[in-house]
């Protein structure tokens, strides 16, 4: 949460260039050369521009490069859409029309494939969720320093930086969140000390809105009647305070909050990881779905609070539902046995102490949806193991490849690959991938 404050550093030296654009990098930015053939990462720029830029700082083997003037602008750039486009880290490729940027995604991840070896997989088009409907945000707000005139910033960084974007607006997140900022300003005014700090996690759940606020302020009972307030009048569903290194305590509980996973309400914990969106938590279920065998038992590894652990055991499976969350796993076993679902749970940590082959091999199906470093010591496991189909569900094309390629050299094959957009204008893109072992 701490955010460094670097008012009083010095500029870096700014020397202007001019370059071309020679393609996007996977984090958004246009790249291109100097003459002296050194790399310059220059964000907002598209392919094929002639730009002039400021040089900064290094940035690995080349220089950052600040936007100045677009001298020769690209045919596929687009006006952006929201105000704070440039400036607000969020989003890098408003200004990318909607054919360049489906394929700059796919091409993130054959490329991720090809650098690992990988070709000839069924790439499917790319299905992208809609503006307006992330559901899970997490802001930041710093308090002015000024005792006679209190404010509060309360938005999200801005690109390489601690200094943070006042949000007015945001064509990404669900109205709903959206609308909650005005009074959350109003609210940390009232609470924040001078130069205090906060990160805000809102989730709109199925039963409303979700609130954690972690902060550097004391909870004496005047802010405790300020939070309570602020939870009332916005009709939260649920509002928790978090000391930096504590635990959450709840504020104000007006009802459940739960998600809806297959047919059945989880009644989730603070702050939990859930897809971004709906659009694309769906896509991701229905392509597990799709691929699974008409029968047997399936394995959820890294099964959080039960996205894909429930609607596979309504498809009809049992289910070993894996993960090392101790609060995500306690909900999804509340739901589990509250519904009656074939579903057993276990605490594990996978990325240390991965189902080896022996216990993986009663399985019919394998689904595998880590975090963004991967599912790699999994992997190699599964290479050994003699699960017929191993589906993988993956937030980063470079991980994937990189167990995919684990995965292919232990006698699976690639059959396809769905991409999946859940982060509309970012530069990341997801994805479900089917691997069937081959007969010897």
């Amino acid at each position: 949460m701490t955010r460094k404050n670097s008012r009083n550093k010095p500029p870096p030296r700014r020397i202007a260039a001019e370059l071309v654009i020679d393609r996007l990098g996977t984090k958004g930015d246009g790249i291109g050369r100097l003459d002296s053939g050194e790399t310059v990462y220059v964000p907002y720029a598209l392919p094929g521009e002639y730009v002039r830029v400021a040089l900064g700082g290094r940035r690995g083997e080349g220089v950052e490069g600040e936007l100045d003037t677009i001298l020769r602008p690209a045919a596929d750039r687009v006006e952006p859409e929201c105000l704070h486009f440039g400036q607000c880290g969020g989003c890098a490729l408003q200004h990318l029309d909607v054919a360049r940027y489906r394929a700059l995604k796919l091409a993130r991840i054959s490329s991720a494939l090809t650098r690992q070896g990988v070709t000839g997989a069924a790439i499917n088009d790319l299905l992208v969720s809609p503006k307006g409907t992330r559901r899970r945000v997490t802001f930041s707000a710093e308090s002015g320093r000024s005792p006679r005139q209190p404010s509060v910033v309360v938005g999200f960084n801005r690109r390489a930086s601690h200094a943070l974007v006042d949000l007015d607006e945001c064509s990404v997140t669900r109205p709903t969140i959206v609308a909650l900022l005005p009074a959350l300003r109003s609210l940390l005014v009232a609470i924040l000390p001078s130069g205090g700090q906060a990160d805000i996690a809102v989730t709109e759940a199925s039963s409303g809105l979700d609130v954690l606020i972690e902060a550097t302020a004391a909870l004496d009972l005047a802010a405790r009647e300020h939070l309570s307030e602020f939870a009332s009048e916005a009709r939260l569903a649920r509002l928790m305070w978090r000391a930096p290194g504590g635990a959450a305590e709840p504020i104000a509980i007006r009802d459940p909050v739960f998600m809806r996973f297959g047919p059945r309400d989880v009644a989730i914990p603070p702050a939990a990881f859930l897809q971004a969106t709906e659009f694309g938590e769906n896509a991701i279920v229905q392509a597990v779905l799709s691929a699974l065998p008409a029968e047997g038992r399936v394995a959820d590894l890294f099964a959080g609070c039960g996205t894909l652990s429930f609607p596979i055991a309504a498809a009809g499976h049992v289910v070993l539902a894996v993960e090392g969350d101790e609060a995500a796993l306690a909900a999804l076993s509340r739901a589990a046995r509250q519904g009656g679902d074939r579903i057993s749970v276990e605490r594990r940590d996978l990325e240390r102490s991965p189902l080896e082959a022996a216990e993986l091999n009663g399985f019919a199906a394998v689904v595998v949806d880590p975090p963004r470093i991967g599912a790699k010591a999994q992997s190699r496991a599964l290479a050994y193991s003699t699960v017929p189909v191993v589906i993988a569900v993956s937030c980063d094309p470079e991980s994937f490849a990189r167990d995919a390629a684990i995965l292919i050299e232990g006698g699976y094959r690639l059959c396809w690959v769905q991409p999946i957009d859940q982060f509309l204008w970012s530069a990341h893109v997801e994805l479900v991938a089917l691997f069937r072992r081959e007969l010897p």
